[in-house]
Formats: structure tokens, sequence, C-alpha cells
């Protein structure tokens, strides 16, 4: 199946799987006759396993070790439950930061009275960095590599 169909059936973009493809997750495919992609079952099997895994929020890296895991039939499930639970508490850092941060711009809106005066509650909080912590909102240095 080519890649427009592969995309179809994967539910992914065909330049995601490109994307795949140039940094080996996904083997390169073979080409036809006319230089096109052409998927097998295999490679259909690989991609909803990538996308599952990215559904569930693994970055890529990790998702190059799960299929690593997922290939080798003699790892120890232990290699991929360790994998799964250090993701687990990265999730729970994250919805942590992120339920704080929602709770601080609840306060700040909830103290906006949403009027035609210009005084806003909201944008002197941003300013005076209510609800920020030194990592969170010292100031980008974007021109820094």
């Amino acid at each position: 199946m080519n890649i427009g169909q592969a995309a179809k059936h994967t539910g992914l973009s065909a330049k995601m799987i490109r994307y795949y493809e140039s940094i080996d997750l996904l083997p390169h495919a073979g080409r036809s006759e006319s230089g096109y992609r052409q998927y097998g079952t295999a490679d259909l099997h690989r991609l909803a396993f990538i996308k599952r895994a990215r559904d569930l929020g693994f970055s890529l890296e990790e998702v190059g070790k799960l299929l690593a895991l997922w290939q080798d039939k003699r790892r120890a499930s232990a290699d991929v439950k360790a994998l799964a639970e250090e993701h687990i508490a990265e999730l729970e850092r994250k919805i942590t930061e992120m339920s704080a941060l929602r709770d601080t711009l609840l306060e700040l809106a909830n103290s906006c009275q949403g009027n035609d005066r210009p005084d806003c509650p909201i944008l002197r909080g941003i300013e005076q960095g209510v609800g920020c912590d030194a990592a969170k909102c010292s100031p980008r240095n974007e021109g820094a590599s």
C-alpha cells in the first residue's frame, strides 16, 4: 500500500509517516517501480504501535525505547514497566503543574470585574508574576544557544 493509503489506514498523516522514517522509528519503506513508498502489514502494525504510544503521551525517544522492547521477545517485562512508571511520574508532574496554572489563572480571572474599566487584575497579576516561581516565569533568553 502507498503512503496515502497507509496514512488513511493508521490515522497518521503522510508527513508524519515520512518523519518517523527519517528518525528511524519506522524502517525506510520499499519503493515501487515508479518510486512510491510501499508499506506492508508489518509497517502498518508498527505505525499503529507508534501512534498509540504517542497518544499515551510518550516522547519520540520513549517510543523508540518501547519499540526496541516490543521487538525484543526476550526482554523483561520489568523493563517495560519501569519505562511506563517513569512516564506516569512525568504525567503526574505535568498534571500538578497544569493544575497550579489553572488555579492561578482562575483566581486572576475571578478577581477581574470584566467591565469597561481599564484596570485589569489579570494583566497586573501576570506583570507581577503571580503564581510564578523563578524557573517557570523567568524571562526567556531567546537569543541564547
